[in-house]
């Protein structure tokens, strides 16, 4: 697992605290592409947490940018989000 799979991952546990959490880095779909340029990659995240129960999908997306901070101007140019309560999973 890269090093930034694993920033993403640990931001996205504490702060959503996931019972489902599936992170893949698209990067080198994206290569030379100009958003790759700058070296920040592009990743796909599957999340489904309690904490998104009752919010729509702007809130969840909203959500998952804040828990990751920073990391969305140094680390991520592209971001794909699946983001579920766990009841919308049947």
């Amino acid at each position: 697992m890269s090093a930034r799979v694993e920033q993403i991952r640990e931001r996205l546990v504490a702060a959503l605290a996931p019972s489902e959490l599936a992170i893949e880095d698209e990067s080198h779909r994206h290569a030379g592409h100009a958003g790759a340029r700058d070296g920040r990659g592009h990743f796909r995240v599957q999340i489904v947490s309690a904490a998104f129960r009752g919010q729509l999908p702007l809130a969840r997306h909203r959500a998952v940018y804040a828990a990751l901070g920073e990391l969305m101007q140094t680390d991520i140019h592209a971001l794909a989000i699946d983001a579920r309560a766990p009841e919308e999973l049947h």
